[in-house]
Formats: structure tokens, C-alpha cells, sequence
């Protein structure tokens, strides 16, 4: 739901009632995961998707009839080969889908109202929802976020009922929103589970008791998040650097474009990014924030540039470090690395030359070799063609820690 945040708040703005469908767990092979929304309002607008066309006209049924009764449900799709007429997704996967109506009627329309919000202005943010449990808490939400905090609690969330978002609890050191049911216990535990999810830029499903303790025979919440884009950090203000911005916003990062040279790296050049920053790139490096999602592409292969900041990356707790440059370039800056302290263990993070062996030759092409390796970084994949590979199309979590640990 929180990817649609930005649409889906303006229709609150407008107090268009809409009914929003969410993926909450998938199996298999299905084509999208945890969170993927669809969302369609009183005249049938509708916007978003959660399985790339296979269920789209059911959910979308499911969603107009959802506005017309009030009703939350949770639908799973799955495998639909053996009726030709069923509804199912082609690929072979399960996908559970909870329907919410979002109306006056709605019991939790000011938390969610209030999520869409906060998400789509930026601020991080996590909404736990019931998608399994006891009828009368199916929909419930609680919303957190971290905006405003620390303070001192105000109101009651449940002072007029669950699903209240003009008061605010607290539970422990974490702030929410709304509430699952007026049950005080399970409001703090699912509260600091979704901030937990939250601090960690997760999407995904958790199990509670009704007393908040953690059973699989209780409640499963869907704790949806949203924070700000990741961040992608260029160094070099070259011609493929230009390419590499385009496609860094085509991924969604929040894209910086640093060089220590003033006439090359200005905003007619890199109109795309979302910084333009002129500074040497180690001592920029040092003082700029970045995270475990941080990318780090150094183009600038020239020793001068990139021994100090090869240096500051590989030593900072980021996704992925790359540095540009031939294999004659790559095995002297290897040697100059080693030259100035760096350990086997921190070199073996760097991904130089950087970028998937694609016979890139034009900007563009290199863009998206690099693109590429990032992305297959970032969910383990491995780069070969799928054709005759054998492997998973879409990894579990799990698959994924097995790839990069490989």
C-alpha cells in the first residue's frame, strides 16, 4: 500500500473513498512480493498492480465489492493450469491478497490515512495491519514513524475506539498510531516489531499472540514500510557518468554526482541528480551520510582521486563499492590500495572493473552493466542468462543470503 503513498493520499486529500488491495505473502514464482498494491476508488479509477496481469481483473472485482460492503478480506491466488477458466497466476506461484475499504465506514481510515501521509511526504514509515486473526481485527492498523521523536505521549490511541490516529501511545521508546483492537499488550509488541522493520527498510509478515507474545497460532500482521530512497554516490564527473545517474534514478536511488572539478561537474551536465557536489571525493566521503543501502561507483580512475576514497569506502558498512577502470588499472590500483594498509578482507569488496560483462561499449550500454551487477547485489542474483541456468527467477530471502555468502 505505502508504494502507492503518493497517489493514494491525494484521493484521501480529496475524501474519495477507495478500497486498496495488498500483497501480503507469496510463494513460488510469483511476480511480485510483500507490499505490491493495487488500489481503486468510487468510479472505478484504478491504479497500481500486484501480480503483473495475472489477477489483476479478480482483485480488482474483489475491490469494487469490498467498497460496496465494507468488508476486509484475504483472498489467495494460486496455480490455475489444470482450469482454464480459473483465475491464477501463469507462473506457477501462490499469492495471498488482503483487500481493505478505505470509507467513512472504515474503522482503521484515519490510521491509514494518516500513513499514506506521512509516507508520501518523505518521513519513514512503517503500518502494521490483522491479515490473520479473530474477523473483528482483520484491517486493523497501527501506524509508526519516527518523525517527532523522542516526546511525551499524548491522547489515548484508543480512546474512541481502535483505528484513531489523532492520539498518539507509546511503547517503550517507539511512537504509534491507531491500534489493534484496544489491546494495549499487543499494540506495544506489534508497535516495536513494526518500528524493528522499519529501522531495517522491511516489508513483510509477522506472528503475535492476542497478548502480544509471539505464537504462529495467534495474529499474522503485514508490516508495510517506506524510507527514503537509497542513496547512490557517484564520483566522476565523466561523460559515463552522466549515463550512470540515469540510470541510477531509473532504480529509485537518491543520486549524487561528486568531483573535485569544478567545470565538469555542473547541473547543465548532470541535470538528472539530485546533488551535484564539488569536493575531493575522500573528504566528501567522510563527511556525507550513507547507510547499509549505499552505493558507491567510483568512475574517476585516476590514482590521485582514487586511492583515498577506495580507501574511505571500502572501511564504511555500505551495499556495494565499484571502481571504473581496465584490469591493467584495476591491478595498479590493487597494488596501491595494499600500499596504503588495506586488508585482503576489505579489498575483496571492491567490484572493479565494475560492471556485468554485457561487450558494453557506448555510455549507455556501461550504465547498465553497472546496473546490473548492482542490482544482482542487491538481490543475489548472479548474472548469468536465464535460459538454461536452472536457477530461481525471484529468491526468498534466505536464497539470497545462500548466493552472496557463495
Amino acid at each position: 500500500m505505502l508504494d502507492l503513498a503518493t497517489e493514494l493520499s491525494a484521493w484521501a486529500e480529496e475524501d474519495r473513498d477507495f478500497a486498496v488491495a495488498t500483497v501480503v505473502a507469496v510463494g513460488g514464482s510469483a511476480p511480485r512480493g510483500p507490499g505490491a498494491a493495487l488500489a481503486v476508488d468510487g468510479d472505478g479509477t484504478v491504479i497500481g498492480s500486484v501480480s503483473g496481469g495475472c489477477v489483476e481483473g479478480a482483485v480488482y472485482e474483489l475491490c469494487r465489492q469490498a467498497l460496496a460492503d465494507g468488508e476486509t478480506v484475504l483472498q489467495r491466488f494460486g496455480y490455475s493450469d489444470e482450469d482454464a477458466f480459473a483465475v491464477g497466476l501463469t507462473c506457477g506461484g501462490l499469492i495471498d491478497i488482503l483487500v481493505t475499504p478505505v470509507t467513512a465506514r472504515s474503522p482503521a481510515r484515519a490510521v491509514l490515512r494518516a500513513a499514506l501521509s506521512a509516507a508520501a511526504e518523505g518521513e519513514p514509515t512503517a503500518v502494521a495491519r490483522v491479515v490473520r486473526g479473530p474477523a473483528e481485527l482483520l484491517g486493523q492498523a497501527l501506524l509508526v514513524r519516527t518523525a517527532g521523536e523522542p516526546g511525551e505521549a499524548h491522547g489515548r490511541a484508543d480512546a474512541e475506539g481502535p483505528g484513531r490516529a489523532d492520539g498518539a501511545m507509546r511503547a517503550g521508546a517507539v511512537a504509534y498510531d491507531g491500534g489493534l483492537g484496544g489491546r494495549r499488550e499487543l499494540d506495544r509488541t506489534a508497535a516495536a516489531e513494526a518500528r524493528a522493520m522499519l529501522d531495517a527498510g522491511r516489508t513483510g509478515t509477522i506472528e503475535l499472540s492476542p497478548d502480544g507474545s509471539h505464537c504462529p497460532d495467534g495474529l499474522t500482521l503485514l508490516v508495510e514500510t517506506r524510507v527514503p530512497p537509497p542513496r547512490m554516490i557517484v564520483f566522476g564527473a565523466i561523460d559515463f557518468a552522466a549515463a550512470l545517474v540515469r540510470a541510477g534514478k531509473f532504480l529509485g536511488y537518491h543520486v549524487t554526482v561528486c568531483d573535485a572539478r569544478p567545470v565538469f561537474v555542473t547541473r547543465a551536465r548532470f541535470p538528472e541528480a539530485d546533488e551535484i557536489v564539488v569536493d575531493w571525493p575522500h573528504r566528501y566521503l567522510r563527511r556525507t551520510g550513507t547507510d547499509s543501502r549505499t552505493v558507491l561507483c567510483v568512475l574517476t580512475h585516476d590514482a590521485k582521486f582514487d586511492v583515498p576514497l577506495l580507501k574511505e569506502a571500502l572501511r564504511m558498512p555500505v551495499a556495494f563499492v565499484g571502481a571504473m577502470g581496465s584490469r591493467r588499472t584495476h591491478a595498479e590500483r590493487d597494488r596501491r590500495l595494499r600500499e596504503v594498509g588495506l586488508t585482503e578482507r576489505e579489498l575483496a569488496r571492491l567490484r572493479s572493473p565494475i560492471g556485468l560483462d554485457l561487450g558494453a561499449r557506448t555510455p549507455e550500454e556501461t550504465a547498465l552493466s553497472i546496473a546490473a551487477e548492482i542490482v544482482a547485489a542487491r538481490r543475489g542474483g548472479t548474472g548469468v542468462p536465464l535460459t538454461g541456468s536452472g536457477t530461481p527467477i525471484h529468491r526468498e530471502a534466505g536464497e539470497r543470503e545462500a548466493v552472496a555468502a557463495a
